[in-house]
């Protein structure tokens, strides 16, 4: 049954982060990767919230994990977009851009996780 719960998470979690990755490429600059940053902070935020109610707290079945945080936020967030997005700014000669980038998501990131943990655990 995890293997389903995984399958079903990871096509919800794709499907999403195609939806968010489109929207925002849409709405933003073409030139900082606006999409992947959003979807790698606001899985990071998320997991933090399931984190606290399904590993700590036991408010949701333990299969739940399969299919939110190992199967829907696996897709929806993308390490290897964000090392492709980072090297394709580098590669076109805007180190510093580059850099920002991986200071800036990967700050984020734990900023958004610690902060939905902290939220959470308050409720």
């Amino acid at each position: 049954m995890n293997w389903i719960a995984v399958a079903l998470g990871g096509a919800l979690g794709a499907m999403a982060r195609y939806g968010v990755s489109t929207w925002l490429f849409q709405a933003s600059s073409h030139k900082f990767p606006y999409a992947t940053l959003t979807v790698n902070v606001l899985g990071s935020f998320v997991m933090g919230i399931l984190f606290v109610l399904i590993v700590e707290r036991s408010a949701l079945p333990l299969e739940m994990r399969s299919l939110w945080m190992i199967g829907f936020l696996g897709a929806f967030t993308t390490f290897s977009t964000f090392s492709l997005d980072a090297l394709d700014l580098w590669q076109n000669g805007d180190l510093s851009m580059a850099l920002l980038y991986v200071l800036v998501t990967v700050v984020l990131c734990l900023l958004a996780i610690s902060s939905s943990i902290w939220l959470t655990r308050l409720l």
